[in-house]
């Protein structure tokens, strides 16, 4: 997470975690934890990769060390707290090798973030990179896109592939800190609607944007697997405290997110899903005005009444749906959404 704020005195709220964050790592390490790489899935083009990852504090090849791994493990009753109590390594040095040569160096944030942009000479499709700390290494796999792809799908996670149960607090709060990880639903329909609209258009990429803390990228990663959602990078944020306020935005989050992607890819053209708890629809809007020649279409997961109203409501569909000429379609699962795609010729 970013600490600096033009040299100004962090407030309580940021000094406080950073205080509790020091103690948890001194005991860490002198419980013999070192610096691991958690690689995510990261992604790129042809002259360079962004390598995505997360530096924790463990013991090597531990159950602790599986439950943080993306690769998946034989663990079948892992609770969702437990992806919230791992110590992060801050500002821990990485060196980063392709096709065996030592490509970059470059360091985690003070979160233990790694996301960095090194050039690197790679053809098409799936590679992987190694990534090295002081005490051991891991690989990491990158999808290199073709800059000319005309066709890449970015989406949301939270009741758009994922099921919350957000609308009942304690119901949500029970499915991610203490079921099992393999509890949690997929939206119904949403795999066949990722998977078809993926097959149809070759070469896609597919990138997951969310307000979810990168604590919980391996859990989400598993999720793609298990309920067969196509691979790709998931786009993820830090909680915890700022200069001025107890979290970060969500939704700045999600914007400076997809302005990145947009002018990473340019020839590319964009279809966006979500959901209608007003999130979504109000950045896909304010995009689809602004980049109306790179949205293929907007489509929205429709939330129950009861959803709608505890996540503060929902757009009117007709007030977006002419913005530009960009398409914008609407339904209540996968299935009617891959219908409505189907008609406009993105899904064979």
């Amino acid at each position: 997470m970013n600490s600096s704020d033009g040299g100004s005195k962090p407030r309580f709220p940021l000094r406080l975690e950073r205080w509790f964050h020091g103690k948890r790592v001194q005991r860490a390490k002198k419980r013999g934890k070192v610096a691991t790489v958690i690689p995510f899935y990261s992604y790129g083009s042809n002259r360079w990769i962004r390598i995505l990852g997360r530096t924790l504090l463990l013991h090597a090849e531990s159950p602790e060390h599986q439950h943080h791994s993306s690769a998946g493990h034989p663990l079948t009753r892992v609770r969702g707290w437990r992806s919230f109590t791992s110590v992060h390594a801050a500002d821990e040095s990485i060196e980063i090798f392709a096709n065996g040569q030592l490509v970059a160096t470059t360091k985690t944030d003070s979160g233990g973030v790694l996301d960095a942009v090194v050039n690197v000479d790679l053809p098409t499709g799936w590679h992987t990179v190694e990534l090295k700390t002081a005490h051991n290494s891991t690989k990491a796999v990158v999808r290199i896109i073709d800059n000319s792809t005309p066709i890449g799908i970015i989406c949301d996670v939270d009741d758009t592939i994922l099921n919350t149960a957000l609308p009942r607090p304690f119901v949500a709060a029970w499915n991610s800190f203490v079921a099992n990880e393999n509890a949690r639903l997929a939206t119904p329909g949403m795999p066949v609607l990722m998977d078809h609209l993926s097959a149809s258009n070759p070469g896609a990429p597919v990138i997951y944007v969310s307000t979810g803390a990168w604590n919980v990228a391996p859990v989400l990663t598993r999720f793609l697997k298990r309920h067969l959602y196509p691979a790709g990078p998931f786009l993820l944020t830090d909680w915890g405290p700022t200069h001025d306020r107890w979290f970060r935005s969500g939704s700045e989050h999600k914007r400076r997110e997809l302005r990145r992607i947009i002018s990473e890819f340019p020839n590319t053209r964009w279809v966006l899903i979500g959901d209608d708890g007003q999130l979504d629809e109000e950045i896909y809007h304010e995009f689809s005005s602004e980049f109306p020649d790179h949205i293929a279409a907007v489509a929205i997961r429709q939330l129950s009444t009861g959803e709608a109203v505890l996540a503060g409501g929902r757009s009117k569909a007709q007030q977006h749906r002419a913005v530009s000429g960009v398409p914008w379609v609407y339904g209540p699962d996968g299935a009617v959404l891959r219908q409505q795609l189907k008609e406009l010729g993105l899904i064979r």
